[in-house]
């Protein structure tokens, strides 16, 4: 595709992101560079660059892009209902591309998308229910913390894969040195992928964090 003076115009930042997203989701994360990016887009990579600046600024992009599509919780909703509808949101973005998880390691989520569809309502609405500031917030990063290191924990798009990984790993430990794990892999290995091990938990922290009515 030609690339024209228009180029900043068609590589919006949007775009850009929802490009970024689909090259990481179908190549893997090590597969995203400016360059290749660039040419999906079919503009130059310094088009892209000057969206962004650098790697950093493109992540920064790509998770505002899906923290846009987190759920509205409509008002008048229950604290406890609110915070699971949020979270749970959160955590099925967040499993749905594992290579941005894996790209963006410890730097922190705070984009104006995320903190406008997420911690601003949920600290709001923990206030409101009669929490301290130093609990809400407490009650919040708890809450993202299991999330975030639920969603990171295995590959969920590919649970047969991430079995196979770690069934082959587990064969590969000697019994004497590891009995608990070698013990019983097979009842081991569902617990790995199971959502509903991440829905559980945080069930049982939203009911722990609960406001007195």
């Amino acid at each position: 595709m030609p690339r024209t003076s228009s180029a900043l115009d068609r590589a919006t930042p949007e775009v850009i992101a929802a490009a970024a997203l689909r090259l990481i989701d179908e190549e893997g994360p090590g597969a995203l560079s400016f360059r290749t990016l660039a040419d999906r887009l079919g503009v130059s990579h310094a088009t892209v660059q000057r969206r962004c600046t650098d790697l950093a600024g493109l992540l920064d992009l790509c998770t505002e892009h899906l923290a846009a599509r987190l759920p509205g919780v409509p008002a008048g909703t229950g604290w406890a209902e609110a915070t699971e509808q949020r979270f749970t949101g959160l955590y099925r973005l967040l499993t749905a591309h594992p290579g941005l998880l894996t790209l963006r390691g410890g730097r922190p989520w705070m984009g104006r998308q995320l903190l406008a569809r997420l911690v601003e309502p949920q600290i709001a609405d923990s206030l409101a229910a009669g929490m301290t500031p130093a609990r809400a917030m407490t009650v919040y990063r708890r809450l993202y913390l299991l999330t975030l290191g639920s969603a990171a924990f295995v590959d969920h798009r590919d649970p047969a894969g991430a079995t196979a990984v770690t069934r082959t790993a587990l064969a590969a430990l000697d019994p004497e040195e590891f009995p608990a794990l070698t013990a019983d892999p097979a009842a081991l290995l569902p617990v790995l992928t199971d959502h509903e091990v991440y829905h559980g938990a945080l069930r049982q922290l939203i009911e722990a964090a609960r406001p007195a009515s």
